[in-house]
Formats: C-alpha cells, sequence, structure tokens
C-alpha cells in the first residue's frame, strides 16, 4: 500500500492534478460565448428573467424617486394642517401605489432568482452529462496522463462554482448594472451639482475597491490551493494510514499538516481580512457621502432661490440622499460578482478544453454478430443468439463476408512506444491459435502488460500489425474487439451494488444462473453465499467489505460470465493464496478450455502448463517455449523459475 504523498507531488491535491482555484480565462470571450450556447436552450426563460431583472430594479428606482412628489406634494402641505381623513386619503392612495410598487420588486426579485436556479441547473446538468459522456470516449492514454483528483476537480470545482455563477453572480451584475445606471441618471436629474459631489467620492470609491479587491482575490486563490492541499493530504493520510503506522511516521506526519494548515491558515485570514473590511469601508464612504450631500443640499435648499438651475426642493433632497444609499451597494456587488465571473469562465474553460479533447479514434467496420453454419458450410448472419459468432466485414462493393470467430491472435513484426521516444516493444511476433494458453514472463517494465494493452487497441501499433481470426484489428470496431475479449486485471475494481450486479457486469443480460454458474467456476459461491445478503450484498467503496483475494475471485467470476473466445489474465492470481489458487484452478482449466487465453504472472507456477512461455526482456522476447523446453535450455526462464523455488 503506498503511503501518503506530499501536496504538491504527482497525484496530491496541491500539484499539478489536484483541484486549485483556477487563474483567469484565456479567452473570455470564446468560453463566455461558448457557455451562452448552453444557455440558449433556455433562451425564452432568461427573455423572461432579464424582464423581471429590470423590474425588480426599476421599482427601486421608480419608488425611491416617488419620495420627492410624497414629501413636496403631501407631506409639507400638511404641516400645520387639521389631520382628516379628505386631507389624509390622497396621501394614503400615493402610499398604496408605491407599496405596490415595491412588493412588484420584491416578486419579480423572487421570480428571477427561481427561474435562474432552474435554468442554472438545467445547464449544469447538460454540461456534466457532456463532460462524463465525453470522457467515455476518450483513449486510455488521457486517463494515464491525468490524475483522478484532476479529472474530478472539473465535476466539483469547476462545475459548482460555474453553477453559481449562473445562477447567482451573472443575474446580480446584471441587475447592479441596471440599479447603477439607473439611480446615477435620476441623481443628474434631480441636481447636477450634488452628482458631481458624489462623483468625487465614487472616484476615491474605485481606488480604494481596486486595491482591495486585488488583494483579496490574490489571497483568496491562495486560500482555494492551500484548501486543496490540506484535503489532499488528510484523504491521502487516511487511505495510507496503516503504512504511516507501519513506519512510526506520526509525528512527521502530524508537523506536515501542521505546516499545510498554517498556509492554509494566513491565506484565509489575509482573504477574509481583505474581503471582510471592503463592505465596511465602502459603507463608512456612503455615509461620509450621505453626509456631505446633506449637508451641501440643506445649504442649496437655504440659499439658493428656487427658480435658479442649482435649486432643490426638500422633497428632491430626500429622494436624493435615498439614492446615494442605493448607489454604492451595487458599485460594491458589481466589483465582487465580475471577480466571480471571471473565475466561473475559468473553471468553464478548463471544463470545455476536457471536452474538446479528441476522442479515442475508431475507423474499424467490421462487427461481431450472431451467425449460424449454413448446409453448405457457409456462415451467414442469424437474428437469435446461437451461441455462435462471426466476424461482419463489409467490402467497398457492397458484399459482405463472414469469418467464424475462433480467437486466433497474432502480431506480426510489431514496434510500439508510448511516448514516441523509447520503444517498449521491439519487432514483436508471436502467435496463439484458438484455444492455446499463452504465458508472458520476465521483468517489471519488460513489455507484458503493453501487449494485453495492444490487443484490446488501448493504444494502437507504431509499426506491424496484430489480427485476429486473420483480420486486422484496426478494420475491426473497438467496441466489437472488445466485447470479443474478458479481462482479468492484477487490480481489482467494483463498483457500487450488489455481488450480482458486479458479475454480471461482465454481461449485462446474463440470467441469475447464469451468474450463480460463472461464480461457482471462480470458486466464488462458497463465499458469496456465507455474507449477510449473499449475492445481494451490497459491495461499497471498490469492495472494502471484502478481502483482495474474494475481490479478485469476483472480478474472474465477471470475466467467466463474459463468456468470450479470448481471456486476458493480467496476474489475475496474485492477490490469491496458495491454497485458494489450488481450488480454482480446475474451475480457471473450464473457463480457459477452448478459449485462447493470455496470461501474464510473476508466479511461475501459474504458467507451467501453458501451450507456449514468452520470456520477455527490455521489449524482446528472447526465449519461447514450453515449461519443460525452457528448463531444458536453462536460460533465462531457469533462471527465473529456480530462483523462485530458491525464494520459497
Amino acid at each position: 500500500m503506498p503511503g501518503p504523498k506530499r501536496p504538491g507531488g504527482p497525484g496530491g491535491h496541491g500539484g499539478p492534478g489536484g483541484p486549485k482555484a483556477p487563474a483567469k480565462p484565456k479567452n473570455t470571450k470564446q468560453t463566455f460565448k461558448r457557455l451562452f450556447g448552453y444557455l440558449k436552450a433556455s433562451k425564452g426563460l432568461l427573455f423572461v428573467v432579464f424582464i423581471f431583472v429590470a423590474v425588480s430594479s426599476l421599482a427601486g428606482i421608480v419608488g425611491t424617486y416617488f419620495l420627492k412628489g410624497i414629501t413636496d406634494d403631501y407631506l409639507i402641505p400638511l404641516i400645520g394642517s387639521e389631520l382628516t381623513f379628505e386631507v389624509l386619503a390622497p396621501l394614503a392612495k400615493v402610499l398604496i401605489f408605491l407599496a405596490c410598487i415595491y412588493i412588484c420588486g420584491a416578486l419579480s426579485s423572487y421570480a428571477y432568482s427561481r427561474i435562474m436556479l432552474q435554468i442554472s441547473q438545467k445547464t449544469m446538468n447538460t454540461i456534466r452529462r457532456d463532460l462524463f459522456n465525453h470522457l467515455q470516449d476518450l483513449p486510455i492514454k488521457f486517463f494515464d496522463t491525468h490524475t483522478h483528483g484532476e479529472l474530478m476537480s472539473r465535476f466539483t470545482n469547476d462545475v459548482d462554482t460555474l453553477r453559481e455563477c449562473i445562477s447567482q453572480s451573472f443575474i446580480q451584475l446584471i441587475s447592479s448594472a441596471v440599479t447603477v445606471i439607473g439611480t446615477f441618471s435620476m441623481m443628474i436629474y434631480l441636481s447636477p451639482i450634488l452628482t458631481l459631489l458624489v462623483i468625487l467620492v465614487l472616484v476615491f470609491a474605485f481606488m480604494v475597491i481596486k486595491f482591495l479587491g486585488k488583494r483579496s482575490a490574490k489571497y483568496f486563490r491562495e486560500q482555494q490551493k492551500c484548501i486543496g492541499e490540506v484535503n489532499g493530504y488528510v484523504e491521502e493520510y487516511i487511505e495510507g494510514q496503516k503504512v504511516v503506522k507501519v513506519f512510526c511516521h506520526e509525528s512527521k506526519t502530524k508537523s506536515d499538516f501542521d505546516a499545510l494548515n498554517q498556509r492554509l491558515r494566513h491565506a484565509a485570514t489575509n482573504a477574509n481580512t481583505y474581503a471582510s473590511i471592503l463592505m465596511p469601508i465602502m459603507g463608512n464612504l456612503s455615509y461620509i457621502n450621505y453626509a456631505a450631500v446633506a449637508t451641501v443640499g440643506s445649504l442649496l435648499i437655504l440659499a439658493v432661490p428656487q427658480a435658479s438651475f442649482f435649486a432643490i426642493t426638500v422633497g428632491s433632497l430626500f429622494s436624493f440622499l435615498t439614492y446615494t444609499r442605493q448607489f454604492f451597494q451595487p458599485l460594491t456587488q458589481i466589483s465582487q460578482q465580475f471577480n466571480n465571473i471571471l473565475l466561473a469562465l475559468a473553471g468553464a474553460e478548463r471544463i470545455f478544453e476536457i471536452i474538446d479533447t479528441p476522442v479515442e479514434a475508431d475507423d474499424g467496420y467490421v462487427t461481431l454478430v450472431n451467425a449460424k453454419k449454413n448446409a453448405d458450410g457457409s456462415i451467414s448472419e442469424c437474428e437469435e443468439r446461437t451461441g455462435m459468432w462471426a466476424w461482419k466485414h463489409p467490402h467497398h462493393d457492397g458484399t459482405l463476408t463472414y469469418t467464424e470467430w475462433k480467437g486466433d491472435v497474432r502480431f506480426h513484426n510489431v514496434t510500439f512506444s508510448y511516448d514516441g521516444k523509447k520503444d517498449v516493444l521491439k519487432d514483436v511476433s508471436l502467435y496463439a491459435m484458438p484455444g492455446q494458453k499463452i504465458a508472458f514472463v520476465g521483468s517489471t517494465g519488460a513489455g507484458k502488460t503493453t501487449i494485453t494493452n495492444l490487443i484490446n487497441r488501448f493504444y494502437d501499433v507504431d509499426n506491424g500489425k496484430i489480427t485476429y481470426d486473420g483480420i486486422n484489428i484496426k478494420k475491426i470496431k473497438k467496441s466489437e474487439l472488445r466485447r470479443s475479449m474478458a479481462m482479468v486485471l492484477q487490480d481489482t475494481h467494483l463498483f457500487t451494488g450488489t455481488v450480482r450486479d458486479n458479475i454480471a457486469y461482465g454481461r449485462l443480460d446474463a440470467t441469475d444462473e447464469e451468474i450463480v454458474a460463472a461464480a461457482k467456476l471462480a470458486n466464488a459461491d462458497s463465499f458469496i453465499t456465507r455474507l449477510p445478503d449473499g449475492y445481494n450484498t451490497m459491495i461499497t467503496g471498490d469492495g472494502a467489505n471484502l478481502s483482495q483475494g474474494q475481490r479478485q475471485l469476483l472480478s474472474i467470476a465477471r470475466a467467466a460470465v463474459a463468456d468470450p473466445p479470448v481471456l486476458i489474465l493480467d496476474e489475475a492470481t496474485s492477490s490469491i493464496d496458495t491454497r485458494t489458487e489450488r481450488l480454482i484452478e480446475k474451475g480457471m482449466d473450464k473457463l480457459m478450455e477452448g478459449r485462447t487465453v493470455f496470461v501474464i504472472a510473476h508466479r511461475l507456477s501459474t504458467v507451467r502448463n501453458s501451450d507456449a512461455i514468452m520470456v520477455l526482456e527490455n521489449g524482446e522476447i528472447i526465449e519461447r517455449g514450453s515449461h519443460d523446453d525452457l528448463i531444458a535450455k536453462q536460460g533465462k526462464y531457469y533462471q527465473l523459475y529456480t530462483g523462485q523455488f530458491e525464494l520459497e
């Protein structure tokens, strides 16, 4: 079991592949345009949202302007008058009308918030679906070069940031912009000279927003990175706690965590300090501005004749003062939301980067079909499941030929490199006739697993070719090719679901009887029936409630139920003890009977009965033959074999 990695290293959440705060988007215009393409599916609702946003923002602006008329036309004339029903009735009507305006604004705010929530969830559902579906079509090479944390961050951090942007930030930005523009226009209309005073304070406010916003964004990005590092370290410690305890590294682990935690504390303190003082500073500036406007406005009322251009009424001053209070809050929101939108667009860019990754190329056209043998010995396609399969090969002239599916696999002078620089396989030629068991042995890195990767077309050969029943596998559709094979890997993976579901993963239409038969074949039935719910026992956490050997037995049962003509066993019994291995030998022999089998094994006792054993070294086959032949040669295989028994 690997020990916990240091964050920042390969696989650590703080490293190149871990979740981190996204940088600003590289192409904001293109990313926004593409995101809007997803939103176009809800363009009708978006139009309704914009109407509600406009109504909500304008309701506040219009309602504030009504204060001018209420003050000048109703309240001031009432000073010193007797308050009767006839006198108060007109004022009551205006107040009721004003209340209706504010109610309309509040209802509009609620309406657009609810609608945007639906739009954002629908859009995120589509983006997540496109992202996940695209991942299914990407080549194995892509997953070999991207860590799990890096890919998971697209579904978690990036998607969640984008959801918040669509449901909140984007609309709040528009609402704030409408409010600022409308409020500023009304302020100019009410008093240009008081508006000039507001602009002076506004210039200073912009300088404060720029200063604090820049530093706040810097530390928030650092905080997100530190959160990723802390989470990654904790996750890896939990996974590798046995290794930590075995080597007594508790103290070192604590000190490393303390260092990471201190970095997070420092970044979070600074980030939230700058973010927290922005609103109080803006609030105090608004109070200063309010006091200055009230003072200058009062002087204008007292000193400037009403006929003058600079004249202002008490009602106008009352409305203007309310506008000044409304003016600064949206400005602060615009600054905050604009930064959030940029970060969300950067997240969207990371998502689209995955979606734009070229899918696994597949130019194959040969498919696998149910077949039957005719009286004249020819093969034809059959709709019913006959137990016989054939390769359906269309030709350019429109004719079809059928080749019986037997499992004849051959390598013809195959050379392959993962990176285009170092050859992992060098001019390898081999054959496996139907029903033969071929074993590959050799030191780590010799190229054994690479051969199985090429058979499945997880990678395509650089030079040479591989044929399957005489057909170049590049002509066979990848899905059909892989359907004709089953693999049992050293690292087993079980999915969340019942034991029955995990065995049936090999063939989804398998009956209960076939599932039980496959389990018995793999000698898994005995332990399955002892589980709390038997075949209906739930498996979670990749089979954490099972032993490694039991998990591997289920993996073998999964391959058995697939019933393929070609079987690949990559260290399939490496996690099974010797006693269990002997118990399933007969079952494995039945599973391999009549099939072409490729076996990769370090435990050489498992390959003794192979029809041919290939010894690989540095990407080349240096020895081949049966067990007895290779022992007689006393070459590399003899050294490996006798060395193992010396160890035992």
